[in-house]
């Protein structure tokens, strides 16, 4: 494997790569994909906030016994969720699962085409009200494989003024990350379960996991669906 860019961590957790292994089989269910996709992203999650965030006092509070204690709170204190639609839904509950506090889940709608990333929906917010070093946008999205989709939400996430950008994905090509990680490169890391060296003519990762928000949501891929309108098998 080429050497990955110094903003980019690629887990080692023996559990990931099993259950990648898993998620890599055409047999596995709509319901199986679900399942690995959100096992996955909280180990990930987990690794990935155990390097970028900090624990530190909070308040005091009282326990049923009635002792007093110092909560433990997360600092950035600021942060949100930015799923890449369609598929970066999948890993949505897996990050809200590990974060001690619910945080803004904001959305970017991208498809990838001929001239480049088409932006069709953008409701993120601007970070300009938020203290300027506690603004953390955790940016998810399954697959990065030719890395403009995941680089445009980047940008436009600089647009919007945040301070840091942590990307959570689960399988990423090799020239992929090297685009996306050089996408503001200062502030932005980016966390992968796993790594295909190799690409396929229309983009998609090889091995890799296919369409992964047709096989989330048991929808027909284009080609698919383009093949079938042709009455080919």
């Amino acid at each position: 494997m080429a050497s990955l860019p110094f903003n980019v961590h690629l887990s080692e957790h023996p559990c990931i790569r099993a259950k990648l292994s898993q998620l890599r089989a055409k047999s596995a269910s709509a319901r199986d994909v679900k399942s690995l996709i959100h096992e996955i992203s909280i180990i990930l999650s987990c690794e990935a906030l155990a390097k970028e965030t900090t624990a530190v006092d909070g308040p005091q509070d009282e326990t049923p016994l009635g002792f007093q204690f110092t909560t433990t709170t997360l600092q950035p204190s600021t942060t949100c969720i930015v799923p890449i639609l369609r598929s970066g839904l999948g890993m949505v509950e897996a990050v809200q699962t590990v974060l001690p506090d619910p945080v803004p889940v904001h959305h970017i709608g991208l498809y990838r085409d001929v001239g480049g990333p088409v932006e069709y929906y953008n409701n993120l917010e601007s970070f300009e009200s938020e203290p300027s070093a506690s603004s953390l946008a955790i940016l998810v999205d399954p697959v990065i494989a030719t890395g403009g989709t995941c680089a445009a939400a980047i940008q436009m996430l600089r647009v919007a003024n945040a301070k840091r950008i942590i990307v959570l994905s689960v399988i990423a090509a090799e020239e992929g990350l090297q685009r996306a990680a050089a996408e503001w490169p200062e502030v932005t890391e980016i966390w992968v379960a796993g790594v295909d060296k190799e690409l396929t003519q229309s983009g998609m990762l090889k091995p890799g996991l296919g369409d992964i928000g047709d096989r989330l949501f048991s929808s027909v891929g284009k080609q698919k669906a383009a093949d079938k309108a042709k009455g080919h098998n």
